[in-house]
């Protein structure tokens, strides 16, 4: 795919943006994401990608997309690319995100966004306000009265 001039600005943002659903996905071991893609198993990898994403965005907005891949031999660490899509309000995301050993990495495969504009840098604003605001927030806690 040829990068357009703004997709490492949003790699950057999507990447910040799901910063903690990958080190939930990285409690998971590394033999069973090989498992389950090597099996071919991916509404097993798709109920983690839930479970982790189901921590710090709305329900809906990070799922897994067309499946992903297992990279294992002797020579090299092992590493897995997850297929991910995000929808928060907008815009839609798809990705891929790779796991190595010290490593996280996103790859931008397509961005749509509803009444997109003309104006990339616009555009990609957009898509970190609709990220930031598909994102949970932590309560405050309740005080007593009184």
């Amino acid at each position: 795919m040829i990068k357009q001039p703004h997709t490492e600005t949003r790699e950057i943002i999507v990447a910040d943006a799901i910063r903690d659903v990958v080190s939930e996905l990285r409690l998971v071991d590394i033999a069973d994401y090989i498992a389950f893609i090597r099996m071919e198993r991916f509404a097993s990898v798709a109920d983690l990608v839930d479970s982790a994403a189901e921590l710090y965005f709305m329900p809906g907005t990070l799922r897994l997309g067309h499946g992903g891949e297992a990279h294992a031999c002797w020579t090299l660490p092992p590493r897995i690319a997850l297929d991910l899509e995000l929808h928060p309000r907008g815009a839609k995301v798809f990705f891929t995100l790779t796991l190595a050993d010290e490593t996280a990495t996103v790859e931008l495969n397509y961005v749509s966004f509803d009444d997109a504009s003309d104006d990339a840098d616009l555009n990609t604003m957009r898509l970190k306000t609709s990220l930031d605001d598909a994102r949970l927030r932590a309560s405050e806690p309740l005080r007593k009265a009184g």
